[in-house]
């Protein structure tokens, strides 16, 4: 493979990393990191997939035909947990690490064949996909219950990131002035859940943190296998909102209330959870998510489009408030 094979200019991952100054130091150190990679772990190396906007992802070859994934990410807070959660669930309900640079922030994982993302299966019915994936969480939590992530632990509690999380809505929030179709009550409600829904935890464990439908790949091993995690340690309840939301999009129903409602109770069941606690979750990371895509670059006409979908995405976040009773 050629480096323009390798790195081509059209990958998402140098798209969105040419953005900023860390950014683009670390594409500049990716093919050389990526050569040293290949040659301590005598890989041979495909074409990266084009997904993702913070790795680099490739097919690979280990020396004894095994096919594996190199992955390598942009260093951040959420990324440098994911090998040592890996480590931990030991192929139990994820893929399986072969090789791991924490520093590097570079994994050797197992490969998952066929591939297919569990969000893109449409020849199994919504509720079947659901069932499916929390069949896969259940997996992730037995295999992590009981073992909290010690001192030295790069696995944060959740309670840390989702009052930092809560502390970013309470700016962005009061930053500016609300036409009279925001919801603004519900900004503070969230904010209130983000610090209050951890400390009241029925059950943790290491949590897999981004768990949507395209980060559940179909498997010869398992029949489906997690990747992408981004771990944290607490309320189990966290985690099943982003598959509830992106199996299909509940908001595209005549009733989302109906669909939210028949499928988070699926969900609640299959996992032994409270749906009204799985429906508070999921309004304060809506609401949370809505005033994050705010800020993302862009000119006056983006701004306009994405302040408009903030107020759509907080009435969609009244639905999931009032299925949770609040």
């Amino acid at each position: 493979m050629t480096p323009a094979d390798l790195f081509p200019d059209s990958l998402p991952v140098t798209t969105a990393m040419r953005r900023t100054a860390s950014g683009r130091d670390w594409l500049g150190r990716l093919p050389s990191l990526v050569e040293e990679l290949r040659r301590r772990w005598n890989l041979r190396l495909g074409s990266p997939y084009e997904g993702g906007s913070c790795s680099w992802v490739a097919p690979a070859e280990r020396r004894d035909g095994t096919r594996a994934v190199l992955k390598v990410t942009w260093p951040h807070r959420e990324a440098r947990p994911e090998g040592e959660a890996l480590r931990l669930w030991a192929g139990d309900g994820a893929v399986r690490v072969y090789e791991h640079d924490p520093r590097e922030y570079a994994l050797l994982l197992e490969r998952c064949e066929p591939g297919t993302q569990l969000g893109e299966a449409l020849e199994l019915p919504a509720e079947e996909r659901l069932v499916t994936g929390a069949g896969v969480l259940r997996a992730l939590w037995d295999s992590g219950r009981g073992r909290r992530p010690g001192p030295d632990s790069a696995i944060e509690d959740l309670a840390g990131a989702t009052g930092r999380l809560a502390d970013v809505l309470d700016e962005r929030a009061g930053r500016r002035t609300w036409p009279p179709s925001a919801d603004t009550g519900l900004f503070r409600q969230a904010s209130s859940l983000l610090r209050e829904l951890p400390r009241t935890a029925p059950l943790e464990t290491v949590v897999h943190g981004d768990f949507n439908p395209g980060n559940v790949l179909a498997s010869g091993r398992r029949p489906w296998l997690a990747i992408d995690a981004k771990p944290l340690y607490g309320d189990v309840a966290f985690d099943p909102w982003p598959l509830i939301q992106q199996i299909d999009d509940p908001f595209a129903y005549p009733s989302p209330e109906r669909v939210l409602a028949r499928r988070t109770a699926l969900v609640a069941d299959e996992l032994g959870l409270d749906a009204a606690r799985l429906h508070a979750w999921a309004m304060a990371r809506l609401v949370e998510f809505a005033l994050w895509q705010l800020d993302v670059d862009g000119g006056d006409t983006e701004h306009e489009a994405r302040l408009n979908r903030t107020v759509r995405l907080v009435r969609q976040a009244r639905v999931l408030a009032e299925l949770a009773g609040l």
